[in-house]
């Protein structure tokens, strides 16, 4: 019986997590089509502005005309949540230089890959630094504490 209720749990969970992300990604594709629309409309007529400033005022219209928030939340706050990859110098050069990736991809993905874990090797020695100093300090505080209870008791007594 138990093990029932733990596969019916974990199913329910599973497919709470499926419909969410498939939720996320139809929100992602909806927004992208806007910007597809309003792309396609100034490579079409020229315009001087970027498709993506004309599908954010497309996306704004809609959002003031009737077009519920919620219908597109969470893929709007997935995006924003993964933005900096979006302005990272080395995708916008996988993108610009992509035949450089079909020769030295491999090489390429273990610069970045070593990149990334030396940044986070970093960043946690730091932390884990700061955290000792953090804690050095708070225990100088008990003890200047302490010293100064145990004289102001010695005066009293």
């Amino acid at each position: 019986m138990t093990i029932r209720r733990s596969n019916s749990l974990a199913a329910t969970r599973l497919g709470s997590i499926a419909m969410r992300v498939g939720k996320i990604a139809l929100q992602t594709a909806a927004i992208a089509a806007v910007w597809s629309v309003a792309d396609f409309v100034v490579r079409r007529t020229g315009l001087p502005v970027s498709g993506g400033v004309l599908g954010l005022g497309l996306l704004l219209v809609l959002l003031f005309g009737g077009v519920a928030t919620r219908w597109v939340e969470d893929g709007a706050n997935w995006l924003l949540s993964d933005m900096l990859l979006f302005f990272i110098p080395a995708t916008i050069a996988a993108v610009k230089y992509g035949g450089l990736f079909e020769q030295d991809g491999w090489r390429l993905a273990l610069v970045i890959v070593a990149g990334t874990v030396s940044v986070m090797v970093a960043v946690a020695c730091a932390v884990d630094m700061a955290a000792r100093f953090e804690r050095r300090l708070a225990l100088q505080r008990v003890r200047v504490a302490r010293s100064a209870r145990r004289a102001a008791w010695m005066e009293r007594a």
